[in-house]
C-alpha cells in the first residue's frame, strides 16, 4: 500500500512541473484532497520535494490554483513543518499570498499555515524576521474588507510571532498596535476581541510599545474593557490586565505613574473581579497589577457608591 501511495504522489508531483496550467491545477487539487483525507500521505508528499513546486503556485493569479496550493501547504504543515521551513522560497510565497490573495480563502490558509509553523519555538525568530509576513498579517487585521476567518487566523499568527520577545518591536514598527486597537474598538465579535487583546498583551511586553499605546489611546481602551459595565468576557478582561501589567513592568515607574493616574474605581472593580473569578494565571496577574499600581489605596480613597448597582 505504501508503494502505491508513493507512486501516486510521485506522479502528481511530476505533473506540477508541467508547462500546462491545467495539468498543474489538476495535480494541486488532487494533492490537496490527498493531504486532507490521508494523513499518512503528508510526509510522502513532502519527501517527494513537492513543497517548493506547490509554493510556486502561490504566485499564480488564478484563484483555483492559489487556493488549492495554500490549502495543501496548510495540510502539510500539520506533520511536515521542517520540510516547509527548509524548502527554498516557502515563506516568501506565503507572504505574497497574504499580501496579494486571489481570494479571501487563500489569505486565510496562508495565515493559518504561518500560525501552524509558529507552533515550533525555533521557527518564531525566523518567521518574525520576515517583515513582509508581519506586514501582511497586520494588513488583514486592518482591512475592513477582510473575512472574519481570515482575521482570526491572522490574529493567531500574530500571537505566535509575538511569543518571541525580540519580534515585538518590529510588530510595533509595522503598525500592529494601531490595527489591533482599531479592531477592538470597531468590532463587536467577542472571539475576535479576545484574540486581538491576547496579541495586544504580548506586544505590550516591549519598551517600544508604550508611546504607540498612548497615541492609540490604548490605556483608555484597556480600562474600558475592564469596566464590568462593558460586558467584556473574562478572557478579554484577563488579557487587558496582562497588557497593563506588561506595559508597567517594561516601562518602569514613569509608565506606572501614568497608568496609576488614569485609574478609576470602575477599572479597579474589574481587576478585582478577575482576582476573584478569573483563571489562576489571571488572578495572579491581577494581584500583581494591583500591587504594582498601589490601586487598592486608590480604591479606598475614591468613593465607590456611584458605581454600585
Amino acid at each position: 500500500m505504501d508503494a502505491v501511495k508513493r507512486r501516486t504522489v510521485k506522479t502528481l508531483v511530476t505533473k506540477l512541473t508541467s508547462v500546462s496550467e491545467q495539468t498543474r491545477t489538476e495535480a494541486i487539487c488532487e494533492l490537496r484532497l490527498l493531504s486532507k483525507n490521508d494523513p499518512e500521505s503528508r510526509p510522502l508528499i513532502a519527501e517527494a520535494n513537492a513543497v517548493p513546486l506547490i509554493a510556486e503556485s502561490l504566485y499564480s493569479p488564478a484563484p483555483i490554483l492559489q487556493e488549492n496550493a495554500t490549502a495543501t501547504l496548510l495540510n502539510l504543515s500539520i506533520s511536515s513543518k521542517d520540510h516547509l521551513m527548509s524548502s527554498h522560497g516557502v515563506l516568501d510565497a506565503l507572504s505574497h499570498a497574504l499580501r496579494h490573495p486571489a481570494t479571501p480563502f487563500a489569505a486565510q490558509c496562508s495565515a493559518a499555515t504561518i500560525f501552524s509553523l509558529l507552533s515550533e519555538d525555533s521557527f518564531r525568530p525566523i518567521i518574525g524576521h520576515k517583515r513582509d509576513i508581519i506586514f501582511g498579517l497586520v494588513e488583514i487585521v486592518r482591512s475592513q474588507g477582510s473575512a472574519a476567518r481570515s482575521i482570526k487566523d491572522a490574529l493567531r499568527a500574530l500571537f505566535g510571532v509575538a511569543l518571541y520577545p525580540l519580534n515585538r518591536a518590529q510588530m510595533v514598527e509595522l503598525g500592529a498596535v494601531q490595527a489591533l486597537f482599531s479592531l477592538v474598538v470597531k468590532d463587536g465579535r467577542v472571539g475576535l476581541i479576545e484574540d486581538a487583546t491576547a496579541v495586544i498583551a504580548q506586544v505590550a511586553g516591549c519598551e517600544e510599545s508604550w508611546e504607540v499605546f498612548k497615541k492609540a489611546l490604548g490605556i483608555e481602551v484597556l480600562m474600558d474593557l475592564l469596566d464590568n459595565a462593558t460586558g467584556s468576557s473574562n478572557r478579554t478582561k484577563e488579557n487587558a490586565v496582562s497588557a497593563l501589567l506588561n506595559l508597567v513592568q517594561c516601562g518602569g515607574e514613569e509608565v506606572a505613574s501614568d497608568v496609576r493616574g488614569k485609574m478609576e474605581s470602575r477599572v479597579i472593580e474589574g481587576i478585582l473581579d478577575i482576582v476573584e473569578n478569573g483563571s489562576e494565571k489571571g488572578k495572579s496577574k491581577g494581584l500583581t497589577l494591583l500591587k504594582v499600581l498601589d490601586a487598592r489605596e486608590a480604591a479606598r480613597s475614591e468613593p465607590l457608591s456611584s458605581h454600585s448597582s
